[in-house]
């Protein structure tokens, strides 16, 4: 069941004390060894999409975002918010504010969709309206493991 009663209904912005933890963490988790993650992108209708697929106890700490976006999840994982943290179980729609940064765990396979209205016409355009801390991407860092549609529509 996903509770998101002590987010007022989102994913909230962080405080600058949960940002700097959440940085700390990430200084941690970059000098493990770091599993690989596919990212499907979807550029159509002005609307970018981004399809992250988590394995089972993998743990994935997001870039701080700018903007509000709209997160879709399937399967389970537990999300750090700063204020707490969110379980989303099953398949979930979840507002997501501007100004946070995320450490992510999936309990089992779980796929994670962050999506926003845009005028990009490529990934990179995209990427940059979402976060300032794009080379720390994992999908800049590893375009293999990408998979990109873009419709031009």
């Amino acid at each position: 069941m996903t509770d998101l009663t002590t987010t007022q209904g989102a994913i909230p912005a962080m405080s600058a004390d949960a940002l700097m933890a959440v940085r700390e963490f990430e200084a941690e988790a970059l000098a493990q060894p770091q599993c690989q993650v596919k990212t499907h992108h979807v550029l159509h209708g002005g609307i970018y999409s981004r399809t992250m697929q988590m394995p089972a106890s993998s743990v994935t700490v997001g870039a701080l975002i700018k903007i509000d976006t709209t997160v879709v999840t399937s399967g389970h994982l537990t999300i750090y918010t700063g204020a707490g943290k969110v379980d989303l179980i099953g398949h979930t729609v979840t507002p997501a504010r501007a100004g946070r940064k995320q450490i992510v765990f999936a309990h089992r396979d779980s796929d994670f969709t962050m999506l926003f209205a845009t005028d990009a016409k490529t990934v990179e355009e995209a990427e940059a309206e979402f976060t300032d801390e794009v080379d720390m991407l994992g999908s800049h860092n590893n375009p293999e493991n990408d998979i990109v549609v873009i419709t031009g529509r």
